[in-house]
């Protein structure tokens, strides 16, 4: 018997292994920080459209990005197409990413997870909401992701001041916020 053969076994196992544990990992990356609270009632039709990104922390996949939004509609299947455009000052480019957001538990709490790449996911935690969905406050499975998004290209006077508070008082490192700059019309 070569020791190839005989390893098949053992790769067996490791592979159920991975299998087996999978789920409970992505659920670690799904769930909202500890000690945060999501928005409740959240309204998954009103927030459905056109949001900018006003404020993030930064994260290789949006870096060196201005001009970005994030643009949700609803699926018939209840899940939520994302799809995240932003200007790639390097390259002088449009950049594109298409994902699918499904609801963690309860539609009317603001806690999705989303995919971009396949069966992997991330959290999606809506903390802090307009009541008429004009700006929107959202954190990851951690405090390392967040962002600030609002209907217009600017916040209101007073929001960004009470919202890089809030964030602050959950942990948030707010001195790390990139500011995004909105300027190019070529949508």
């Amino acid at each position: 018997m070569t020791p190839h053969l005989s390893s098949r076994p053992f790769h067996r196992w490791l592979l159920a292994l991975c299998l087996g544990v999978l789920p409970f990992l992505s659920a670690c990356f799904t769930t909202p920080p500890q000690g945060v609270a999501v928005v409740s009632p959240f309204d998954v039709k009103r927030y459905a459209g056109q949001w900018y990104e006003i404020a993030r922390l930064d994260h290789r996949f949006e870096r060196g990005l201005s001009d970005v939004s994030a643009t949700y509609g609803l699926n018939a299947d209840g899940t939520v197409s994302v799809l995240n455009r932003g200007f790639d000052t390097a390259r002088g480019e449009w950049k594109e990413a298409k994902g699918v957001a499904r609801f963690t538990g309860d539609p009317g709490t603001g806690s999705l997870k989303v995919s971009f790449f396949g069966p992997f996911y991330g959290g999606y935690h809506v903390i802090a909401l307009d009541p008429a969905y004009r700006w929107a406050m959202v954190i990851g499975p951690d405090t390392d992701y967040l962002w600030i998004l609002s209907r217009d290209k600017q916040l209101p006077g007073g929001v960004r001041e009470r919202l890089v508070a809030q964030a602050a008082s959950l942990g948030v490192n707010t001195r790390e916020l990139i500011w995004v700059e909105h300027r190019r019309t070529d949508r």
